[in-house]
């Protein structure tokens, strides 16, 4: 039994739409016809961590040692020496502040650690699947909130303002669509990510 026919062409554009058209090469269409989830779910871990494929395997899976020291090739002469220096107690929000050397410079980075966010309460997250899940930008506190629900939207209008470092930022509309849920109120601290608003496509 064969398949049906299928447009590589067009799949390519709808993914280079969604994704940017230099996120996508032809084994990503083809990935994608294979096995939609496992792609898109590939797309949202690069995304949130970027390229990995320079990384060692038994790093990927299990990080490194304290003290350890490896190198990631970016591309071809361009090569980064890292080198685990101590990682913090667990703060309450449930990330580690991980201090390290990159090429000799310090550097510290803020780290989830998911072993133990998962019983954590914390504000829901925006899913990044969902073109009308509305997540924080960047950390900062809720000073306004532009919308009601219900209430119809287009596509740029502001919907939450956020304030971090002495600086605003209008959070807007990624869609045409309805406002079925605010999850924030006035003055509430977020995490980068965190959810604001749900919006239901108009159809």
């Amino acid at each position: 039994e064969s398949l049906e026919p299928l447009d590589f062409d067009g799949l390519k554009k709808k993914l280079q739409d969604e994704y940017g058209e230099n996120a996508i090469q032809d084994q990503d269409v083809l990935s994608a016809a294979l096995y939609p989830k496992v792609f898109k779910d590939y797309m949202l871990f690069k995304e949130e961590f970027g390229p990995v494929h320079g990384l060692p395997t038994r790093l990927f899976f299990t990080g490194p040692d304290i003290g350890e020291e490896f190198q990631v090739e970016l591309q071809p002469g361009k090569v980064l020496n890292i080198k685990v220096l101590a990682i913090s107690d667990l703060h309450p929000n449930g990330q580690r502040e991980v201090f390290c050397e990159m090429n000799g410079q310090l550097r510290t980075v803020m780290v989830e650690d998911k072993s133990v966010t998962k019983t954590l309460e914390r504000h829901p997250k925006a899913d990044k699947g969902v073109k009308g899940s509305v997540g924080a930008p960047m950390p900062g506190k809720v000073v306004g909130i532009r919308v009601k629900e219900k209430e119809v939207v287009k596509k740029g209008a502001p919907l939450v303002v956020l304030s971090a470092m002495k600086m605003e930022t209008n959070v807007s509309a990624p869609i045409d669509g309805t406002v079925t849920k605010i999850s924030v109120s006035l003055n509430q601290s977020l995490e980068a990510g965190d959810l604001l608003v749900d919006i239901e496509p108009l159809s």
